[in-house]
């Protein structure tokens, strides 16, 4: 979307239907961020043909172009999107932290459950291991 306005209204609605929706991703058919990626092209492209409903748009072509174009100023870092090799890098007991909170969904309790560990050495694990995290994505 090049109106930002805009871009943040997709954003919005985007994140309003993962919501709604999160208990239809079947990690089976494929991975989160592809999931989700899908759902924020789809209601881009919603929006673009809401914009432009009065104008000659008329296949679903036309509008991939439209934001095939757009998307050619926005290159994301390819070393950003491989989360899962960076933290392989942390020590282990972080490893299993970040797994448990932040790609199963558990929360700190739960995870401290899970692993039997008080809750602040669960909530300690993750903070040093985001900012270790930090650190490797060179922020």
């Amino acid at each position: 979307m090049r109106d930002e306005e805009a871009a943040r209204d997709v954003l919005q609605d985007s994140f309003v239907k993962i919501w709604k929706n999160i208990p239809s991703y079947d990690s089976q058919k494929g991975r989160l961020f592809t999931w989700l990626l899908n759902i924020a092209r789809n209601t881009a492209i919603d929006a673009l043909r809401t914009r432009h409903a009065g104008q000659s748009i008329q296949t679903g072509a036309e509008i991939v172009d439209i934001i095939d174009q757009q998307q050619q100023a926005y290159q994301p870092n390819p070393e950003v999107m491989d989360l899962p090799e960076k933290v392989s890098r942390l020590n282990p007991d972080r490893q299993t932290v970040i797994d448990l909170v932040y790609f199963r969904g558990y929360t700190h309790e739960e995870a401290a459950e899970k692993l039997n560990l008080p809750l602040g050495t669960v909530k300690t694990r993750v903070r040093s291991a985001l900012q270790e995290l930090k650190k490797l994505f060179g922020s």
